[in-house]
């Protein structure tokens, strides 16, 4: 067995399931194809199927759909200014407190440990 590639991309791979789906091949050996090509992490076996159900059904982009609803995360550069200000102001404000004041979520898992670290790395 030929040693998998190290580095790919998801658009890669999904272009080789393309092609061996338009050639009629099933799901099952694509994954095999894939997982011998690429290494098994690339993609599993019921995202390979899911991709095949669309190709099936006429999509023809790569690429992730765009998500709806709220993002994942709040964090971006004027909420990172904000936390800064805030921190320098009071280092001993609580991350709920910042998170109310900011309107942004106290729980997130990024917001959570940036504020911490400015925290800690303020004057």
């Amino acid at each position: 067995m030929a040693t998998p590639i190290k580095e790919w991309s998801k658009l890669e791979v999904r272009a080789v399931g393309r092609s061996l789906f338009s050639k009629g091949t099933k799901p099952s050996e694509i994954h095999k194809q894939i997982a011998e090509t690429y290494g098994e992490g690339a993609m599993s076996r019921s995202r390979v199927y899911q991709w095949c159900t669309w190709f099936g059904e006429g999509r023809t982009s790569l690429g992730d759909e765009p998500k709806s609803g709220r993002p994942k995360t709040s964090t971006n550069e004027e909420n990172t200014t904000r936390v800064d200000e805030l921190i320098r102001c009071d280092r001993r404000m609580k991350k709920r407190e910042i998170a109310l004041k900011l309107e942004i979520p106290k729980t997130g898992h990024r917001e959570g440990g940036e504020i911490e670290r400015k925290r800690r790395n303020s004057p």
